[in-house]
């Protein structure tokens, strides 16, 4: 009477399937983290545009009424340099702002927030646990995995998950989503993309912080706690600004009179 005597796995094998748990939580840890990143880009995105409507267009109108104010002082003093210099810093400033608000000069749809629904940032999860470059054995799966990824950020951002959908197919479908063969090479494979993802990980976490310490993300958190006090932050900037270009009207008005008036 004989027995089956079960096959015990090799040191590498058991090895091998440590490193592929410690890798599956190591992608799962990595995709929530791009999502995050995303959805903060996104989110800072959308806050940008909503600003530059509502408070942008002002600034833009009152820096253009300064610069034209020290314009006309100039014009009052031409023997005096820095009346000229006022004037054109003035100027240069009304320009950049100028440029700054021009994207909001005809709001559309994308102004509204970005509030992705919880399909879509679990269908983005998935697709960067698959397609993530980092998780690349050669360069020519990363070059491709990247212009995939991309291709994702882009999507998620604009909140097609119809587009979304069709990249996972179409990575599902691909031969690079094919494993490889021998346990050995496997094993290096996973070992790889461990240090792949722990770096991309390190980046994630430098770029959020970076995006945190902007000034356009401190000033969505003021307008976030103001809205969640009952206040609209942007709508009392609004009306400050409004206040100056009244001010600056009536001064620019001042200035072109007293001159018509020698």
């Amino acid at each position: 009477m004989t027995r089956e005597i079960a096959k015990r796995p090799t040191p590498e094998e058991a090895e091998l399937g440590r490193k592929r748990a410690e890798l599956a939580a190591l992608e799962a840890t990595l995709a929530q983290r791009e999502l995050d990143l995303a959805t903060l880009q996104g989110e800072l995105q959308a806050f940008e545009r909503r600003y530059l409507r509502i408070v942008g267009l002002r600034l833009a109108q009152l820096d253009e009424l300064q610069a034209r104010i020290a314009e006309a002082e100039a014009a009052r003093r031409p023997r005096d340099p820095g009346a000229e210099e006022r004037a054109s810093r003035a100027r240069a400033q009304a320009q950049e702002s100028a440029e700054a608000a021009g994207q909001a000069r005809e709001p559309g749809p994308e102004d509204a927030r970005f509030e992705p629904s919880e399909g879509l940032r679990k269908l983005f999860r998935e697709v960067a646990k698959q397609v993530h470059p980092d998780l690349a054995t050669d360069d020519a799966e990363r070059a491709r995995r990247t212009r995939l990824m991309a291709e994702a950020n882009d999507a998620y951002r604009a909140g097609d998950e119809a587009r979304l959908q069709a990249i996972l197919s179409r990575w599902e479908a691909s031969p690079e989503a094919v494993k490889g063969e021998g346990v050995a090479a496997e094993l290096v494979r996973v070992i790889r993309k461990i240090a792949q993802v722990e770096e991309r990980l390190r980046a994630i976490d430098a770029e959020l912080a970076r995006l945190k310490a902007t000034d356009l993300y401190q000033l969505k958190a003021k307008v976030d706690e103001a809205e969640q006090q009952g206040r609209d932050l942007l709508a009392d900037m609004a009306a400050a600004v409004d206040d100056d270009i009244a001010a600056a009207r009536t001064r620019l008005e001042a200035l072109t009179a007293q001159r018509a008036e020698t």
